[in-house]
């Protein structure tokens, strides 16, 4: 933001400096101003669906994490009606595979953009352990069916928070958000503002916001692994027990 100012700023001493004594900045023509204003208004509704598209795509990875946490949750607590060597075998491997997600496979999301082998090994024994059991009578079938619903809707939570570790913003965006910047602040110039206080303080504010909006939006486009991204407590809440 403060390079987005000093650019201004310089460019406009050095126009001026440049510029033929006869030029008068109160001339410009209604059709330089016409077209600033209408730069101006499509940029920025440019601007506005990619900070709400790659902040969508943020809240839906956080999301993500809630589901998976909250699904291994209710198998931990449900498989209480089986007999004790079963239900400490699934929690078991309940507590073993977030452990490994919130102290390994976080960080191989935030350094490297993608789940790990271990992770999906880890679910499948933890899946294995609950399909692969038998009821013994009535009570145990009737919890059987929702503890599979609750692994399915687990696997399907890590499936979609491994589509969601990438960049969200294709580089063609990237594109036209830059190119986008760099007309519309070069538009200012086209209205030959002078070198009063007022008009530079303005134009730096005009060109520090462009570069805020442009910093969110690539904040955001990465929901694991930037400032402002999604995080792991929702497992870290719903399993106390587990370090991360």
């Amino acid at each position: 933001m403060l390079g987005a100012c000093a650019v201004v700023v310089v460019i406009t001493l050095v126009r001026h400096k440049r510029a033929p004594d006869d030029e008068d900045p109160s001339e410009t023509p209604d059709v330089i101003e016409y077209m600033t204003m209408w730069i101006g208004v499509v940029y920025a509704i440019v601007l506005g669906l990619a900070i709400a598209g790659v902040w969508e795509a943020r809240s839906a990875a956080q999301d993500h994490v809630q589901a998976e946490a909250q699904a291994l949750h209710e198998i931990s607590e449900r498989v209480r009606v089986y007999p004790p060597d079963v239900r400490d075998r699934i929690r078991g491997d309940a507590d073993t595979y977030v452990q490994y997600v919130v102290t390994t496979e976080w960080k191989a999301m935030t350094e490297h953009g993608h789940v790990t082998g271990r992770g999906t090994e880890l679910l499948a024994t933890l899946r294995h352990d609950v399909t692969d059991y038998q009821p013994k009578n009535d009570f145990e079938a009737q919890a059987y069916q929702p503890l599979l619903d609750q692994m399915a809707a687990a696997d399907q939570a890590r499936n979609a928070r491994a589509d969601s570790t990438g960049a969200t913003m294709p580089g063609v965006v990237w594109f036209g958000l830059l190119a986008g910047a760099v007309i519309t602040v070069c538009m200012v110039f086209a209205l030959q503002i002078r070198r009063t206080r007022r008009e530079l303080i303005l134009a730096g504010f005009f060109s520090a916001t462009i570069a805020f909006m442009l910093f969110l939006i690539w904040d955001f486009d990465a929901p694991y692994s930037r400032g402002i991204a999604a995080s792991a407590d929702p497992f870290l809440n719903l399993f106390p027990h587990v370090k991360g």
